[in-house]
């Protein structure tokens, strides 16, 4: 099983002990045997992207991004910035193979879309450049060796391909339900109790 660009809707289940959880959808950059690593898409922080770059000593260079809100990634390391993207291949490395523009990029396979953890990326947009869409997070939700797939099996989450449209163009309160939506599911058609058939 690989969920890398699938998003994960938590279940009302995961209301109980584990609100940071409640109403989440997350979008998973990367899921492997060895676990899995995401980005959670519907929490705005109440930081903007040009408060952010304050912080950093940069101010936002593109008019079409203020405004635009920082979201809680996940529980672990929110100190650290995380920009889901557009994939950014315009120059060749080295060896000849296309190579992201920033120095810390993971390419998400067969998605069109790359997260950069280097600050690199945000001095691109200081200078009214950088990738076209883009969602900036602090903090990651991450999964070790079998964590994900046990979570699974608890029904603790459903799981769908990811929609580019509803991590970068829906508004951040509706991303939860058009990513139900693309199940066919609505909100009360979800039990807060897991059962098994």
């Amino acid at each position: 099983m690989n969920l890398t660009h699938h998003f994960l809707i938590a279940m009302p289940g995961l209301e109980e002990g584990t609100s940071f959880f409640s109403r989440a959808v997350v979008y998973l950059c990367e899921h492997s045997e060895r676990g899995a690593l995401g980005l959670v898409i519907n929490k705005p922080m109440g930081i903007d992207l040009d408060g952010l770059l304050e912080k950093v000593d940069l101010t936002l260079g593109r008019a079409d991004l203020h405004g635009a809100p920082v979201f809680h990634g996940g529980p672990l390391q929110p100190e650290r910035g995380f920009v889901l993207h557009d994939a950014m291949r315009p120059h060749a490395d080295t060896d000849g193979e296309d190579a992201s523009p920033y120095a810390s990029t993971l390419e998400i396979s067969a998605s069109g879309l790359e997260m950069t953890t280097s600050k690199d990326v945000l001095e691109a947009l200081s200078h009214g450049a950088g990738p076209r869409r883009v969602l900036v997070t602090l903090g990651y939700a991450s999964w070790g060796e079998g964590q994900l797939e046990s979570e699974l099996a608890e029904n603790s989450w459903l799981t769908v391909e990811a929609d580019p449209q509803v991590i970068f163009d829906a508004p951040a309160p509706e991303r939860y339900d058009r990513a139900l939506a693309l199940l066919g599911l609505q909100t009360w058609m979800l039990s807060p109790v897991a059962g098994r058939a």
